[in-house]
């Protein structure tokens, strides 16, 4: 049986959706919220399973994927994270790539030769990779408002992966997946899906709008901080706001943190657009962090650390 494997982001979904086009296969679908990424833990397999795995960190996911290849389990592997020592095993096909350009849906487009281009550049746009979107979308001279289109679902598509719970998301990641890939263009889910394409628009605008109304715990000319509230909307918005802001700002880094049930904070990095490094960097150095270069978090920066972060932050940036 297969066991597909992906990150709930607009990046892992639509990784997974051009490698099902391209090869149909019934799979088990194992998915959560955006920082769900040891997702490897949750799997159960033999050598009669195939699993693929899509956009979380082989770093994060080592301790869970040695054991499966042991078994003698084939495992198709795509990410653009952290991969730290990747394990040299005859049923290890790995695609890794880390540049701060790329993404896991733009992995899997190279390695489909173009198949299912509109949903790589769907899944780039999802992970704010803007000039990587276009550099590849120039090749197929869309209109204006068609890249508007691949750019905004995008957008909604990794918003929804955002929060503590699936029950806080507008759509369980795996239910979505499923109501993406019968469409072998995203155009032509937004026109015959308008259900689930207007629900995630209107869900978006009315919290980023929220998040628009909070001012910043600091700002520089290098580095901006916020401090959103401990409320659900503030969860699904924290990522697709520290996107907003860093397009807005390209030459500054962004941290967004969003208060939590026990005091801690929940962190999101975004290094400068114009100088995309040293997210993830900062944020493995703390316990629950990890990231890219030009995106990172942490799952739990203790309240006591605040100012350890707060340090470091503009010791990188600023």
């Amino acid at each position: 049986m297969q066991i597909d494997v992906f990150n709930g982001d607009a990046d892992g979904i639509c990784a997974l959706i051009q490698l099902r086009l391209a090869e149909p296969k019934f799979s088990q679908l194992i998915s959560g919220v955006k920082r769900d990424i040891c997702l490897l833990e949750n799997v159960r397999a033999n050598s009669d399973n195939e699993i693929t795995v899509l956009d979380i960190s082989m770093k994060a996911n080592q301790a869970y994927l040695l054991p499966l290849l042991e078994k003698n389990v084939p495992i198709f592997y795509a990410d653009h994270h952290q991969s730290g020592e990747i394990p040299l095993h005859s049923n290890l096909n790995a695609l890794i790539d880390t540049d701060a350009d790329i993404c896991t849906s733009l992995i899997i487009n190279r390695y489909l030769k173009n198949r299912f281009a509109e949903w790589a550049i769907v899944g780039a746009f999802g992970d704010n990779l803007a000039v990587s979107a276009m550099t590849l979308a120039r090749q197929f001279n869309f209109s204006e408002m068609k890249l508007q289109q691949l750019k905004m679902l995008g957008v909604h598509l990794n918003y929804n992966a955002y929060g503590d719970h699936i029950n806080e998301l507008n759509f369980n990641p795996c239910e979505l997946y499923q109501q993406l890939v019968v469409y072998d263009s995203p155009f032509k889910f937004i026109v015959e899906n308008s259900a689930i394409n207007q629900q995630l628009l209107s869900c978006y605008e009315n919290d980023i709008e929220k998040a628009r109304q909070q001012m910043p715990e600091y700002e520089s000319d290098k580095a901006l901080l916020y401090i959103l509230p401990n409320t659900a909307w503030a969860r699904r918005v924290s990522g697709t706001f520290g996107n907003e802001l860093a397009i807005k700002n390209p030459n500054k880094a962004h941290a967004i943190l969003t208060e939590k049930d026990n005091g801690n904070y929940q962190v999101s990095v975004r290094a400068p657009l114009n100088l995309k490094t040293g997210a993830d960097e900062l944020c493995s150095q703390f316990s629950t962090g990890g990231g890219r270069k030009a995106a990172a978090g942490i799952n739990e920066l203790e309240k006591e650390s605040f100012n350890h972060f707060f340090s470091l932050y503009l010791k990188n940036y600023n």
